[in-house]
């Protein structure tokens, strides 16, 4: 026979235990509760044969334990520590960030995580007849710790370019709001590779480095339309027509919408578009 008591005093980690020790996928097992001096005990006997079966089952519920239950306690331990110099607000949004990161590769993740905590509970465990979750998880789990430590890291990088790309973007709402229109109207032709701008004539605005220069207020770039960023910049336009020709709204034409407002209206349909699909088409974009 084989037991293992594992020792808490967090009620809501006894009950998830409880819970999920109800469906192990083991015969002859018995579970008992019990209050010593300074932890409540679940005891877990087994008196079948397969031990190493016995351990990875534990094993794999004390890493969804963690998982589920402490990760992001974890998470915020390691935001406070390693980026204490964030607001509280900027710190929900670097853990919101983190979840983010997990949600978009799930699979790969949880993989990562689970097997790497499942080996460390599997070898503690066969050692051992006692675990001490609040010990095993502040000294046995480094590698475990590593990989969240990771993540964090990339959620505030995320976050740092998200913070300036926000800060670019008030920053020339305010550079436009300061300046007079120098047109009424300006149109967009775009595509993700190539932009145009014309007048309400429908002439073509030369835009160049050495007519529309240091007008960014940031070294942000976003594609090769930098130019037409730079030229309507310059210009002003009280109302910019903007001709999506490859039927592409990209972060450019965004960052556009949110710099100029109300001032932006897209379209892809009318008949500039029309024309300027057809010359896309021919290779011979005007």
């Amino acid at each position: 026979m084989k037991s293992i008591c594992i020792k808490t005093n967090n009620s809501n980690l006894l009950d998830y235990l409880l819970n999920e020790l109800d469906y192990i996928d083991l015969d002859h097992i018995y579970i008992s509760q019990k209050q010593f001096r300074h932890y409540k005990n679940i005891i877990i006997h087994y008196k079948g044969t397969n031990d190493i079966a016995f351990i990875h089952e534990l094993s794999c519920i004390l890493s969804c334990l963690i998982i589920d239950e402490i990760e992001e306690n974890l998470l915020k331990k390691l935001i406070n520590q390693n980026y204490f110099y964030f607001e509280s607000l900027e710190k929900k949004k670097i853990l919101n960030m983190c979840f983010e990161i997990f949600a978009d590769d799930f699979n790969k993740y949880f993989d990562i995580k689970y097997s790497n905590l499942i080996k460390l509970f599997s070898s503690y465990l066969s050692d051992n007849k006692s675990i001490i979750l609040s010990g095993f998880i502040n000294f046995r789990i480094k590698d475990y710790i590593k990989i969240l430590e990771n993540v964090v890291d990339e959620a505030v990088s995320s976050y740092v370019i998200e913070k300036e790309y926000f800060e670019f973007v008030s920053l020339l709402k305010m550079y436009i709001s300061s300046q007079p229109c120098n047109l009424d109207i300006v149109h967009l032709i775009y595509t993700s590779e190539n932009s145009i701008l014309l007048d309400s004539d429908k002439n073509i605005i030369n835009v160049s480095d050495d007519i529309f220069k240091a007008k960014y207020l940031s070294d942000i770039t976003f594609s090769s339309n930098d130019y037409a960023l730079n030229g309507l910049l310059t210009l002003i336009p009280k109302k910019i027509y903007i001709h999506i020709i490859d039927n592409s709204v990209d972060e450019f034409i965004h960052t556009l919408s949110l710099i100029f407002e109300d001032r932006v209206e897209i379209c892809s349909d009318c008949n500039i578009c029309k024309i300027y699909k057809k010359t896309k088409t021919k290779n011979t974009f005007i």
